[in-house]
């Protein structure tokens, strides 16, 4: 009599006896992690990272979202620990995958971190387990690549393992929205494979909505990031324009969003940085050109995108020249490294490729971030420099990210020049200060 392994499953899911695993614990992972710990399961998390395991199994957050407060009583309770030694997957029920997925400087997917975690996944399988990629990729990767790696010793999906894709989408900095509240897309190889991944997201979230496959719950990622960064092109895009016509973007973005129906605002910036939008509209585009259709809009909103550091070196060379300066041995003092307000992270943040582009250009430049102590460009390391002093000495000071720890009406009074491209100066009228 064969065993069935749904059923079982289901039933160590609902009375929280199931072994909850976790691998990879960067902005993603610790905190599903954190969540599962704190719904009463036993959750293990795996990285290879050693630091990171080190410093959960000390009581310690490295995720600034996750408070150490939120991390300690789990690990002290003997719910939460981390191992980077994958044969613990052996004696665990659930699996999330949640490793990187960048891409390369061709802007075709590197699916080696996913790779490399679904191996030492498969070579420890054995049945009875839920596994659930959360990794942004590209459709099909949950079917092409996955299944056959957990099927190669004879499993069957939905019978003797189930298998899932559900996307991560996490919004690092939000304050409203975090793991546990934000709804949770999944799809399921097969019924039986859904059911289980609702049952048991369930235990640990607020709202999970199921979708008829893997390929659809990947999609569904794609075009999340993929409508937001089109339409930061389309108003960056506007910015440029308004800008050649001497016409307040900001102004016009804040009229327009009055309207109560049919608009919704998007804001124009120094570029896009982060872990999702400016790389998971390439993974749609690289899919669709093996599709044989060319995503037109994706291509130039990241071309449009790619160009506002551009923009931005632009404004600050013409704002110097205004004063009689050029960039050449200037002072220029960068408010803001990280990719966006409020949080520390700086993957992808348009601020290194403006820094870069000044330096190139001969500026001197220093920085200032509550968030981002050091940084390392063009070979160099950078230290946040104290805000009033930095500005009270540079010749253009660029406001790239627009902290809430800032104070602008200080900054306007200490600063002989300022470009603000975050809109960082709104209700602030000065003369000093030159807007996106």
């Amino acid at each position: 009599m064969s065993t069935n392994w749904a059923t079982i499953l289901e039933q160590k899911i609902k009375n929280k006896t199931a072994k909850v695993g976790v691998v990879g614990l960067g902005y993603v992972g610790l905190p599903l992690a954190v969540e599962f710990a704190h719904a009463g399961f036993d959750v293990t998390g795996i990285d290879v990272t050693k630091s990171k395991i080190d410093t959960l199994n000390s009581g310690k957050s490295y995720i600034q979202d996750i408070p150490t407060e939120s991390v300690k009583p789990y690990v002290k309770a003997g719910k939460l620990r981390g191992t980077t030694d994958f044969s613990v997957i052996r004696d665990l029920d659930t699996i999330n995958i949640c490793v990187p997925t960048p891409l390369r400087k061709t802007k075709d997917p590197d699916m080696s971190y996913i790779v490399a975690a679904c191996e030492s996944i498969a070579a420890n399988l054995t049945p009875g387990k839920l596994l659930i990629l959360e990794s942004t990729t590209y459709p099909g990767t949950t079917d092409e690549l996955l299944l056959p790696m957990f099927a190669k010793n004879g499993l069957k999906v939905g019978k003797d393992f189930f298998l899932c894709f559900s996307p991560e989408r996490v919004d690092p900095g939000n304050e409203k929205f975090q793991t546990r509240n934000i709804p949770k897309v999944v799809g399921g190889m097969t019924p039986a494979c859904n059911k289980l991944a609702v049952a048991f997201y369930s235990q640990a979230l607020d709202h999970v909505v199921p979708v008829s496959s893997p390929t659809v719950a990947e999609m569904v990622k794609l075009l999340e990031n993929t409508f937001r960064m089109i339409n930061i092109g389309m108003v960056n895009e506007l910015a440029i324009m308004c800008d050649r016509m001497n016409i307040n973007v900001w102004e016009v973005i804040d009229a327009a969003a009055t309207k109560p129906f049919g608009y919704m605002p998007f804001y124009p910036g120094p570029g896009l940085g982060g872990h999702c939008i400016p790389i998971d509209p390439f993974y749609l585009s690289w899919k669709s050109r093996q599709a044989g259709v060319e995503a037109r809009f994706i291509e130039l909103a990241g071309n449009i995108n790619g160009q506002m550091p551009h923009f931005v070196v632009d404004k600050i060379q013409n704002a110097l020249n205004t004063k009689g300066k050029a960039i050449k041995n200037s002072k220029i003092h960068i408010l803001g490294v990280a990719y966006k307000k409020n949080i520390d992270d700086m993957r992808e943040s348009p601020a290194l490729d403006i820094i870069h582009l000044l330096r190139d250009k001969g500026g001197k430049m220093t920085y200032s971030d509550p968030y981002v102590s050091t940084l390392k460009i063009d070979g160099i390391s950078l230290k946040a420099q104290p805000v009033e002093s930095s500005c009270k000495a540079a010749d253009c000071v660029v406001i790239v990210t627009d902290h809430k720890d800032f104070d602008y009406k200080s900054i306007e009074k200490n600063s002989k020049l300022i470009v603000d491209t975050r809109n960082g100066m709104k209700g602030i009228k000065s003369t000093k200060v030159v807007r996106l």
